[in-house]
C-alpha cells in the first residue's frame, strides 16, 4: 500500500519496484480509510489497551505486540481485504 507520502520513497523502494516491474497505483493521499493496515494498528492498539498489564518498555511492548499479532483473528484481515471494493466505490462515488 502506497500513500504517496515522500518519507514512504525511498531510492531503494523505487528499485525495487522497477526490479520486480511493478506499476505503482494512483492513489490519494492520507486516505486512511483506503489503507486496511490503518485498522489492524487500530485493532492492535484496542488490544495493547485493554491488557491488565500494559507493556512498559520496549521489549515489553515488542513482546505484547508479537502475542497480539499472532491472536488477531484470521477473518479480521479476510474482512479488510474483502471491503476493499466497496471501499474504492464509495471514494470514488464521493471524489
Amino acid at each position: 500500500m502506497d500513500d504517496n507520502a515522500p518519507c514512504h520513497r525511498t531510492v531503494a523502494d523505487e528499485q525495487l519496484l522497477e526490479s520486480e516491474d511493478i506499476e505503482r497505483m494512483d492513489w490519494p493521499a492520507r486516505s486512511p480509510d483506503l489503507n486496511p493496515i490503518e485498522h489492524v494498528w487500530d485493532f492492535l492498539g484496542r488490544r495493547l489497551a485493554a491488557r491488565t498489564l500494559p507493556p512498559v518498555t520496549i521489549l515489553e511492548l515488542r513482546l505484547a505486540l508479537q502475542d497480539e499479532w499472532a491472536a488477531m483473528p484470521e477473518q479480521l484481515i479476510d474482512t479488510l481485504i474483502l471491503s476493499m471494493g466497496r471501499r474504492c466505490e464509495t471514494y470514488l462515488a464521493v471524489r
